[in-house]
């Protein structure tokens, strides 16, 4: 087989430290109850598969889009081919193909890792636990706290419904090729929260408006939303969307659920 290279259009760094891919690895929980789905995304050459398949998961499955490193992948791991998906992971139905509860582990790539996030939050009630290599500048925004510049949308949704822990930085020597920025590798694992006390889909359209304009107070950041004078005169309404808790924003959300024109 010719030397794999790495496809810039598909965001591929490959990890060449062993030490840091046993890192990941151990932070995963592969201790829990069967049945339980593992899947890794964009699993590149196997740096992280390797110390996967050492662990013997019976529903072990690697997701990725290159058929180059399908190829690869089904010949260095004979035993998990039949469990290699040649697929765009943002593509795929998990409810369907893999019912029941999800674990998610992957050195993202860059170039698609928010979307991955966005993938997984739609399928919150099955994904219990992720382990991610992503930039370091993402890991950074998803574990931000309000009046970080960093806080905004992923911030707020994933933390809602997900216990985020920034577990390490990796430098960019430690990759080929070399990328031009630090990555994290963060943790994510399913918290209690399995409804809201508002409406999602006004908690969801709240988050994203108010960040869209983040620099101004919400009162004028929802003006699209049209909101009622007894709704605009809220005091959390004076404050700007990087200001409020994650409660505050559920509160609010509440609030206009329950408006009376």
């Amino acid at each position: 087989m010719r030397p794999l290279k790495a496809k810039k259009y598909l965001g591929q760094h490959f990890l060449q430290d062993d030490n840091v891919c046993k890192q990941i690895v151990e932070a995963f929980n592969t201790r829990v109850q069967q049945p339980y789905t593992f899947l890794e995304i964009g699993p590149g050459k196997g740096a992280l598969t390797s110390f996967l398949a050492q662990k013997q998961l019976p529903n072990l499955y690697l997701v990725e889009v290159d058929t180059d490193l399908v190829s690869f992948l089904k010949q260095s791991y004979p035993s998990l081919s039949n469990h290699i998906v040649e697929a765009d992971f943002l593509t795929l139905d998990l409810a369907t193909r893999w019912p029941g509860p999800i674990g998610v582990i992957g050195n993202f790539p860059y170039n698609i890792s928010s979307q991955i996030f966005f993938k997984i939050l739609h399928y919150r009630h099955q994904v219990q636990e992720v382990v991610c290599m992503v930039q370091k500048e993402v890991a950074e925004r998803i574990v931000a706290q309000p009046g970080c510049k960093a806080y905004g949308i992923p911030s707020v949704l994933l933390q809602t419904f997900y216990k985020i822990d920034y577990l390490f930085t990796v430098g960019p020597e430690l990759f080929k090729p070399i990328p031009k920025v630090h990555s994290a590798v963060i943790r994510l694992q399913r918290n209690g929260i399995q409804q809201l006390s508002c409406k999602e889909t006004t908690f969801f359209n709240l988050v994203k408006l108010g960040f869209q304009q983040r620099r101004k107070k919400l009162r004028n950041a929802l003006g699209g939303m049209r909101l009622p004078p007894n709704i605009m005169q809220l005091p959390l309404l004076t404050r700007r969307a990087e200001e409020l808790q994650i409660e505050d924003f559920i509160n609010l959300a509440h609030h206009i659920d329950n408006i009376t024109v």
